[in-house]
């Protein structure tokens, strides 16, 4: 009979252990990326009296997570990460790396992309030339910068006016070669059109080309573009000329750009040379050339496009992740650029790896080692940028074991006061 008061006692340690499994599942219901945790019971060692068989009760055998897909919501920030799929991110707090399903990621004082609580995410930098770097390693925004890219395509569309005259000082251009530096700004008579585009050198100092077009005199459909340009020491600089020559039709025929025009910039800017593209291209159906491109139409002279390779440096401004995890920086001067690949890490038995709290897990001996690797691949989920993947708690679940529990522990205290009427009895015997 003593034997009975015992085994209501395991019986009621053991659901009160699993009303607490219940009740820090409840209490983590808002826990970004947060996995409930199932309890199993397990009865005890029995003892044999002849072919009876007594157990001794119950105990909590163990406590597995629940690793379900949490429902996933938007939060329209950058850097909130959710894993749509199998895996976990991977943080590290200078001492070892652990493992996370919270995906709510902030910048530090420091550049570095943590935790609310400091451990850093892990991933691989991607060099200027677009390979990754092998070592895996903290994310840092603190240097991403983008620099500055020198102009060397310029490409152009525009409309000569073919019934313009050709300019009455067109002459005036052959006083001056490539590099020399004009007396003057060029005279109205010496041109048909101007335009003027804004380029690059290779410190990312913003720069004027004009460019004039003057019709040649004497070769029908032909025009020169003249290149001029004002140096660092405030000097009209002729750089030189491109001939353009046009068909019949009045479509592009060839704008002579074989090696491109050099510029001498100054101010400690390397020199550069910039090919000046027009637009020359062939149609398919009729073979004439440059129909996609400048032209010489019986139209007002016109600027159609402009548009260059070059750009300034710039600062980082806000980054975006795909779902392959590449972190894009969005710079200043309006450029993206790839910065770093996350890392996801893969377990043989995520069922055994050790909850340590802040929503992080440790590697075990029975959780196996991790296989880190990229977002959407080896089984991996996808990264969902802008969004957070909620605790996975099911509250309805969660209520009705917690009425199952109760009664549990109700009845395991009803064997007691039975045991001990049982017992009182028993010591009555004897009046």
């Amino acid at each position: 009979m003593l034997k009975s008061l015992f085994t209501a006692v395991s019986g009621l340690n053991t659901t009160s252990l699993a009303m607490g499994v219940i009740g820090n599942n409840i209490s983590n219901v808002n826990t970004v990326g947060f996995k409930s945790s199932r309890y199993d019971f397990a009865d005890l060692l029995y003892s044999s009296i002849g072919k009876v068989n007594i157990g001794g009760g119950v105990r909590l055998s163990s406590t597995i997570p629940n690793l379900i897909q949490g429902s996933i919501i938007t939060t329209g920030k950058s850097t909130d990460l959710a894993i749509d799929g199998d895996g976990f991110f991977i943080v590290n707090n200078g001492e070892g790396n652990y493992y996370t399903r919270a995906g709510s990621f902030i910048l530090d004082k420091d550049g570095y992309l943590v935790t609310p609580e400091g451990y850093r995410l892990q991933g691989w930098k991607i060099n200027e030339d677009g390979t990754i770097n092998s070592v895996l390693g903290n994310i840092s925004l603190s240097d991403a910068v983008c620099e500055a890219r020198a102009s060397s395509n310029i490409n152009l569309k525009v409309n000569l006016n073919a019934d313009a005259e050709a300019p009455s000082n067109g002459s005036w251009w052959t006083s001056y070669t490539p590099g020399s530096t004009l007396s003057s700004s060029p005279p109205s008579d010496a041109y048909n059109y101007s335009t003027t585009i804004t380029v690059y050198d290779s410190l990312g100092k913003d720069h004027a080309v004009s460019v004039y077009f003057a019709k040649d005199p004497t070769t029908p459909n032909t025009w020169t573009a003249h290149y001029v340009y004002t140096n660092a020491d405030g000097d009209l600089v002729y750089a030189g000329s491109q001939t353009l020559n046009f068909n019949p039709n009045g479509s592009l025929r060839d704008d002579n750009d074989n090696s491109g025009i050099s510029f001498d910039f100054g101010g400690g800017a390397d020199t550069q040379t910039i090919a000046f593209n027009y637009g020359t291209g062939t149609d398919e159906e009729s073979g004439a050339t440059g129909l996609d491109g400048s032209t010489q139409f019986s139209l007002p002279f016109s600027t159609n496009f402009l548009g260059q390779d070059g750009y300034p440096a710039g600062s980082l401004t806000d980054i975006s992740v795909d779902a392959n995890g590449v972190i894009y920086g969005l710079f200043s001067n309006g450029q993206t650029k790839k910065l770093y690949q996350i890392a996801l890490a893969k377990f043989i038995s995520p069922y055994n790896l050790a909850k340590i709290g802040d929503n992080l897990y440790a590697q075990t001996g029975s959780s196996g080692q991790p296989v880190i690797g990229t977002p959407n691949t080896g089984g991996r989920g996808r990264i969902l940028s802008g969004s957070l993947e909620m605790s996975n708690v099911d509250l309805a679940t969660s209520f009705t074991n917690m009425i199952l529990i109760q009664r549990a522990f109700q009845a395991n205290a009803r064997v007691i006061t039975t045991s001990d009427q049982m017992l009182t009895e028993l010591v009555n015997l004897k009046r």
